[in-house]
């Protein structure tokens, strides 16, 4: 479904009448946490999480910490419930045989970066992970699973909406209270301009800042060019925000649901109405591995990665992951 439009406006009488459904919800997930023991499985486990439902930029800050681990000779495995994919796992997935309705989108731009298990069971896919080789692993979401010990977990948040208007799903974003959230996260990461005071609620933990950065090749292809924009992510008004902030006129915004499963003719449909319009269909990378495949080389793609402002902040909280992950406590 599309994020309610209240979630991200002071409370009102929307929310009020949820809220109850809210504490509720709250009162589940606190229960589970405290009555399951997480489980290692031998390597380091990096989780990168956020405190609220929808997009906040998790896999770009995923796709950031693969990198990383790689760079230091680590053999890095993804790890993904695979939303939106029918598989349950736990499965190795193969882009050139699953697609976004078997596995997930996100699960497909993980293993374009190293090898992805997508599993509903994440300690079951950590096993599984080990097993075929994992030096270690970066698990995309799953903060609020506690059945796999995690010896680093980042709360990813966006800088521009913080935590909405905080109250618990369905009264707001929340997924857990933010002082809950926090106090089992090793580290805060705020994307683009922190506009609530987030970096205030991290109590002490470091709070590393970064931003998401188009790639600058697929950036120049569209500055000064008119677009018609869809996506189908948390926030698609960001997706059109960046284009416009890298001088494409956006001349049609069209908006899905996160995860939305592209129907051919709806695509079609998509690049009718931008050629009446004189103009280029672009939509992002996390939608386009969605789009069915014979009409993908007809929307131009938009990829963005993580630019840190302090990389050695990040590079101080991996050699910790790596200390208390690995069995003889020495990094790698």
């Amino acid at each position: 479904m599309k994020t309610p439009a209240f979630w991200y406006r002071p409370p009102g009488l929307a929310s009020t009448l949820l809220a109850p459904l809210g504490a509720l919800y709250g009162l589940a997930g606190r229960r589970r946490i405290a009555g399951t023991v997480p489980r290692r499985v031998g390597v380091p486990v990096a989780c990168v999480g956020n405190l609220v439902a929808g997009g906040a930029g998790k896999t770009p800050v995923g796709l950031a910490l693969i990198a990383a681990l790689q760079a230091r000779g680590i053999a890095v495995h993804a790890l993904t419930r695979g939303h939106g994919g029918r598989e349950a796992g736990p499965l190795a997935v193969d882009p050139g045989r699953h697609g976004a309705a078997d596995v997930g989108d996100e699960a497909l731009l993980l293993a374009g970066a190293a090898p992805c298990w997508v599993a509903h069971d994440r300690l079951a896919g950590a096993e599984r992970a080990v097993a075929a080789g994992a030096g270690a692993i970066v698990m995309d979401d799953g903060f609020q699973n506690p059945a796999l010990h995690k010896d680093l977990a980042l709360i990813v948040a966006d800088g521009a909406v913080g935590f909405g208007n905080g109250r618990l799903v369905p009264a707001g974003p929340l997924r857990e209270r933010v002082a809950d959230g926090l106090a089992r996260a090793d580290a805060l990461v705020i994307l683009g301009e922190d506009r609530h005071g987030l970096a205030a609620l991290a109590g002490g933990r470091p709070v590393l800042a970064a931003r998401l950065e188009p790639e600058p090749a697929a950036a120049a292809r569209l500055a000064g060019r008119d677009v018609l924009a869809f996506a189908g992510i948390g926030r698609p008004e960001k997706f059109f925000a960046t284009l416009e902030a890298l001088g494409a006129r956006v001349v049609g915004r069209v908006s899905f649901a996160d995860h939305h499963p592209y129907r051919p003719a709806e695509v079609a449909a998509l690049i009718d109405r931008a050629a009446a319009l004189g103009a280029l269909p672009v939509t992002t990378a996390k939608d386009a591995v969605r789009l069915p495949q014979n009409l993908r080389a007809m929307v131009a793609v938009l990829p963005v990665s993580v630019r840190w402002a302090d990389e050695r902040a990040l590079s101080t909280l991996l050699t910790h992951l790596l200390q208390k992950g690995s069995p003889d406590g020495q990094a790698a």
